[in-house]
């Protein structure tokens, strides 16, 4: 929601005149007006500096790998995932084209639709646009004005819901409106679009899946077509839709943003894959935390798959874009069937390839540079997403799930649990001598994909995740900093930092104490003045922060 603040004049020495809203000083020139245009003078120069830490990439693949059918279907999956782009416009800054059509200079227009708003997603959501106040913890989910306090003590019945919004009524009560009647009518299109590539569909489990899931887009029921979606298991094409992350309500991490992922199977890619979830359980066994926080058993009927990701919208293309998935969310569905852990690789390749090789040339130490390449960032990553099903999912302590009792707090540890816990995975399975490579280059390419991460900022869930592991494995030795400003892995005390964090992040989750969580947050999840001049000297080096994209049916070539 839009929050203009308001501007308040103080007048001393001024006669006020009707129809005279400011003062001049002695030159003649209007005071307040001095003041406005240098505000937004600066404000223009922020963004003419922050629209160029954004690296343009192609979302391409190799079409001839597909059938004429499957080529046919592309882009109706693409129609269906733009809609979902309006969507999300609509829950995180609704008034979009009234603002745009204020605005005539051109990196301003873009850069606002890059951050799906006039809040920059990658600097602690800082105002970009003249009149623009703080970005607003409710997004769109809530009505202005209401408090954490006023909904908690309402009648309303889905207080929590996934798949709502809060409104007011006329008498000012507050009340539940589904997503699917709010949204009907784009709804309904993205559901037919889904239905017609479901009716091209030459895969079954492909078929099932897109029928299933244009019904819950139209009916807010999702276990079906998720259940279905987790049964697939020789398609070609994917597309993941609909309402799916809780980032972008603050307020509570309670509502889910709608998105898109249209994606391309590398069938080499995923057979590597393929072996690393039966041994979940075993991994589970020896985490380093008392017995009483691993007693649940992850799933195991989970897949590794890797794919080229060839349109992003919504909740995922906003701010940092997200290069591995990990889904569903349910955790009933999580512990019965697992999760797909989605890889896109050619995401994945385009931000090694632009951005951590060149943060590493400038901020690891040279006899370490050797230990950074791609399969090893690639397992990292991939190993996050697979340790999203390893720890604990309901509290030791009767609260719940996890994430109902950590609210606004579960998301950013939940994603230091999985970075800390997939580095864990990578150890183990080295050991057991069930994945290729040298620990040193898992280790020093972590430590290089930290510094990647942690300029996201304060306002990501996974900045915050990266800045608690670097300030925790900066207090346990794991690195030192050299006096040239480069980074130093120390190996033995690198898996010792690592072992004592997951410790801490699963106990945190396991007692379920919110409080303990956001204390943990203010005193660890922050940047250092040092740290930030680090990362300042990448900035001055133009060394891009993240990707945006080039995509569509024109890109790809398909009509």
């Amino acid at each position: 929601m839009k929050n203009i603040s308001k501007l308040k004049l103080v007048i001393t020495g001024c006669v006020m005149l009707t129809g005279m809203a400011a003062c001049t000083n002695q030159n003649g020139t209007s005071t307040t007006a001095t003041k406005t245009d240098s505000a937004t003078d600066s404000l223009q120069r922020y963004v003419n500096d922050r629209i160029g830490i954004y690296e343009k990439v192609k979302l391409t693949t190799n079409l001839n790998e597909l059938t004429p059918k499957e080529r046919e279907i592309l882009p109706l999956l693409i129609q269906a995932a733009q809609i979902m782009d309006e969507l999300f416009w609509k829950q995180a800054y609704p008034k979009r084209d009234s603002l745009l059509s204020t605005i005539k200079d051109e990196k301003t227009r873009s850069f606002l639709t890059i951050n799906y708003g006039p809040w920059d997603r990658l600097n602690g959501d800082k105002p970009f646009i003249a009149g623009i106040g703080a970005k607003p913890d409710a997004a769109s989910f809530y009505p202005p004005g209401m408090t954490k306090e006023e909904l908690e003590k309402s009648d309303v019945k889905d207080k929590m819901g996934l798949y709502s919004v809060i409104q007011r009524d006329s008498t000012g009560k507050l009340v539940s409106v589904p997503y699917h009647i709010l949204y009907a009518s784009e709804l309904q299109k993205a559901s037919n679009l889904l239905k017609q590539a479901a009716l091209l569909a030459e895969d079954a489990g492909f078929k099932n899946y897109l029928n299933l899931r244009a019904d819950a887009l139209v009916s807010d029921n999702y276990t079906a077509s998720d259940y279905a979606w987790m049964d697939m298991k020789t398609n070609n094409l994917d597309i993941i839709i609909g309402p799916i992350e809780n980032y972008e309500d603050k307020l509570f991490n309670a509502r889910a943003s709608y998105e898109a992922y249209v994606l391309v199977k590398d069938k080499v890619w995923s057979k590597r894959l393929a072996k690393y979830v039966s041994m979940l359980p075993q991994l589970q066994e020896g985490l380093p935390v008392d017995a009483k926080y691993k007693k649940e058993k992850p799933g195991t009927d989970s897949e590794l798959n890797a794919y080229d990701v060839i349109y992003y919208a919504g909740d995922c293309n906003a701010g940092s874009k997200t290069i591995a998935v990990n889904l569903p969310n349910d955790e009933i569905i999580q512990q019965k069937k697992g999760t797909r852990r989605s890889q896109l690789k050619n995401a994945m390749k385009a931000k090694f390839d632009k951005i951590l090789i060149p943060i590493a040339n400038e901020l690891i130490d040279k006899d370490q540079l050797q230990y950074v390449n791609f399969d090893s960032f690639f397992s990292n990553v991939m190993f996050h997403e697979v340790a999203h099903g390893l720890g604990i999912k309901q509290t030791v302590t009767g609260k719940g799930f996890v994430k109902e009792a950590l609210q606004e707090q579960y998301s950013w540890l939940e994603e230091g649990k999985a970075d800390v816990l997939g580095l864990y995975m990578v150890t183990g399975l080295l050991k057991k001598g069930e994945l290729e490579g040298d620990l040193k280059s898992f280790y020093t390419t972590y430590m290089a994909g930290i510094l990647r991460s942690v300029r996201f900022g304060a306002a990501s869930a996974h900045g915050k995740a990266n800045m608690q592991c670097f300030n925790f494995f900066k207090e346990q030795g794991a690195f030192v900093r050299n006096a040239n400003g480069t980074y130093k892995v120390d190996f033995a005390k690198f898996e010792t930092a690592m072992n004592g964090l997951s410790k801490l992040i699963i106990t945190l989750q396991g007692n379920g104490d919110k409080a303990a969580v956001e204390k943990t947050q203010k005193e660890k999840a922050v940047i250092s003045a040092e740290l930030q001049a680090d990362l300042n000297r990448l900035t001055e080096k133009g060394i891009p922060v993240d990707i945006v994209f080039e995509q569509g049916v024109d890109v790809l070539g398909v009509k």
